[in-house]
């Protein structure tokens, strides 16, 4: 085989579709994502031993409980189905720009469905048996007749959704309202792939969709992280070189732009985050 043959051999793997390198070689390297739709995102943004995604801590029950919410970015919907679980959500709607980050989050919903029907299955088993054996009485119940058979894990079918579609380019929903829209980590990816307009349209659309009084809650990336991978992809690196928006400068934007009236740092009372994701989190209300 001639040099030239074998510089022809030599080819730099495609990225697919939903911004991944393919191919057929299963050489470790570091993955590529150029949306930021990392697989397996939550298995390296969470320290080992944190039972759940420590932004969970800082968000209040009364932004999601009964309210329509829109989880932008969600990625394998770890966070969205989280929220769903713990503060009752009427629904939710989880969307990514990557058609198997939505398989992923379709998966991780039925685990966890199935993982809470064993355990609510297994206390109402130990219920019954303490019964028996005379251990409870039916005035000093510890676990009540009423707390086992409260909504069936299955109920989360019906609250929680995904899907796939592109935000900031092809999202169009007549008519569409949320009380409750988050959007994490996700400024820096829209930002690099669509520029400044890109994001000035993401935080646009967010306000239209948002009922009289709802709220934002925003992750930014910091400058760095945007160094870190402006390289991601020759569109990025174009990009990144003509951005005049800096993420310093969202709050500013938010209010006096877009038309938000408030707004809070959530990060305050953020603990437990990983070392490089310490990062600000902000809720906006319109």
């Amino acid at each position: 085989m001639t040099d030239e043959e074998q510089s022809k051999n030599k080819k730099v793997q495609p990225i697919n579709s939903n911004g991944q390198q393919s191919g057929n070689k299963r050489k470790k390297q570091k993955e590529v994502a150029i949306f930021g739709n990392y697989r397996n995102y939550y298995t390296y943004r969470i320290d080992q031993g944190l039972e759940e995604d420590p932004r969970i801590k800082i968000m209040k029950k009364e932004w999601f409980e009964d309210k329509d919410c829109l989880d932008i970015g969600c990625n394998s919907g770890l966070i969205t189905i989280t929220i769903a679980k713990n503060f009752g959500c009427r629904k939710i709607l989880g969307v990514d720009i990557d058609s198997a980050r939505i398989e992923d989050a379709y998966w991780n919903l039925r685990r966890i469905v199935k993982m809470n029907e064993k355990k609510q299955n297994l206390t109402v088993d130990k219920s019954k048996d303490a019964g028996k054996d005379g251990i409870k009485n039916s005035q000093d119940k510890t676990t009540s007749e009423s707390e086992i058979s409260g909504d069936s894990p299955s109920h989360l079918f019906d609250i929680v959704s995904f899907k796939k579609d592109n935000f900031v380019q092809s999202w169009s929903t007549p008519g569409e309202k949320y009380d409750t829209i988050l959007c994490l980590s996700v400024t820096k990816w829209v930002h690099l792939n669509w520029g400044d307009e890109g994001l000035i349209t993401l935080f646009s659309k967010v306000w239209k969709l948002l009922q009289p009084g709802g709220v934002f809650i925003l992750e930014p990336q910091p400058w760095k992280s945007y160094v870190s991978n402006r390289q991601v992809s020759e569109v990025a690196s174009t990009n990144y070189k003509n951005l005049e928006i800096f993420p310093e400068r969202f709050q500013e934007i938010l209010l006096d732009k877009i038309g938000f009236r408030e707004i809070e740092n959530l990060s305050a009372s953020l603990s437990g985050s990983k070392s490089g994701f310490n990062r600000p989190v902000l809720a906006l209300w319109k």
